[in-house]
């Protein structure tokens, strides 16, 4: 519960992050968009998600019974009978303390896909969108993995949630960053790309070192466990680890940034910190800490290149939602095998059945929403920016915003 405490400090990192990256005229409508996000995931995971993905799981999904309820003993103790807390112990804990832990990771998980399609989603669409996530998609591949489906069978070694939770977000993301299409302008037809620099790197960098921070809860309360010296130990070995993978990317990202865009740039290397913590998530409880300075360096480098490879095949992935949670979860846990003692073929195969399953999955829930009632905003919103297009506000109210100029050559994707 107090780890969880840190975890949903994360919706306040993933807010920061994006809003400081667009531009000043969509920051509002990010910020209403990240609180809704948290809000849909917990009732949706209230109501059946999580019965979906830990009850009665057979090998692919659980029960559709509706909604989340305590064990009796955890009713029965709030009443002051506490003769089944010995049997609440044996069991792990509390599944009132589970369902709420676990609740965090879900809205990480929408959150990811948030920071991919900013700028020209509608906010209902992606609400739907998140809902459909959040009740569906997330379980399955969590039965699949956490809750005992045919991935935990054959061995699949996901601790934290590389797979999980950032796999997951990050196939959704490209999956809607697909659908969804480039921002106006953002690809000329010259073959130049129109650079958007962050709008407040302050509160960027800051939603940064917030995620950092909330990372420690994720990793280390994802142990489940305080009750012994022991599991203090395991505790600390994690946090020492995800702090130097998150420090090894940064820096491998800071290094490779210029050979590949010919300059020192500010959000490929905060992406490298993140890929780094991704990574590390699907196995950090391990002692040989060099391997973590390891698998973050290797992840900052995978990142800074798939950053640019998305550009170069024309997806515009504005906070770089895919090559950190995408690219960073898959290395991650591929590299679970020489942190942990994970099967490299079992590795390869949920990896595989993961992504498949969920980009598909995201393809077609983004593309009936694109058919129904539209994926993306009226280009005359896009223009003038959401704030005032939809939420009739502006984030920033003392600037004197200037309306983008756009060329006739802009491709219109």
């Amino acid at each position: 519960m107090v780890w969880g405490a840190l975890v949903m400090w994360m919706v306040a990192g993933f807010t920061m992050l994006e809003s400081g990256t667009v531009r000043t005229k969509n920051a509002s409508m990010i910020c209403l968009k990240n609180v809704g996000i948290f809000a849909i995931a917990a009732l949706t995971y209230f109501i059946l998600g999580y019965n979906l993905m830990y009850v009665d799981v057979g090998s692919f999904i659980g029960s559709f019974r509706m909604p989340f309820e305590p064990l009796g003993a955890e009713i029965a103790a709030i009443g002051g009978d506490l003769s089944g807390i010995a049997d609440l112990v044996a069991d792990g804990g509390a599944e009132s303390s589970k369902w709420l832990f676990q609740m965090l990771f879900v809205a990480t998980t929408a959150s990811i896909v948030s920071g991919a399609v900013l700028e020209r989603v509608k906010l209902f669409s992606f609400w739907l969108f998140t809902a459909v996530l959040t009740t569906l998609i997330y379980p399955v591949v969590g039965a699949w993995v956490w809750g005992g489906g045919w991935l935990a069978e054959l061995g699949y070694q996901d601790f934290a949630g590389a797979t999980v939770v950032h796999t997951v977000g990050g196939a959704a993301a490209l999956a809607g960053a697909i659908v969804v299409g480039p921002r106006r302008g953002k690809f000329r037809r010259d073959g130049t790309i129109k650079t958007t620099p962050p709008s407040n790197v302050l509160v960027t960098t800051l939603g940064v070192l917030i995620l950092w921070l909330g990372w420690f809860g994720f990793n280390a309360g994802s142990h489940g466990s305080l009750a012994t010296p022991g599991d203090a130990l395991t505790m600390v070995a994690i946090l020492i680890n995800t702090n130097l993978a998150a420090a090894a990317g940064i820096l491998a990202a800071v290094l490779i940034s210029r050979p590949i865009f010919g300059r020192l740039g500010l959000s490929p290397s905060l992406n490298g910190a993140l890929a780094g913590l991704v990574a590390v998530t699907a196995g950090p409880h391990f002692t040989s800490h060099w391997m973590a300075i390891v698998v973050g360096a290797v992840a900052g480098l995978l990142c800074t290149a798939a950053t640019w490879l998305l550009e170069f095949w024309r997806l515009d992935d504005v906070v770089g939602a895919v090559p950190v949670h995408l690219v960073g979860g898959v290395w991650g846990s591929l590299a679970a095998v020489f942190t942990t003692d994970a099967s490299a073929g079992t590795q390869l195969v949920g990896i595989s059945a993961v992504t498949a399953f969920v980009l598909i999955a995201s393809l077609a829930v983004w593309k009936l929403i694109d058919i129904t009632i539209g994926a993306r905003v009226d280009p005359a919103i896009e223009h003038i920016g959401q704030d005032v297009g939809e939420l009739g506000i502006e984030s920033h109210p003392e600037f004197m915003l200037v309306p983008e100029e756009f060329e006739d050559d802009y491709r219109d994707l």
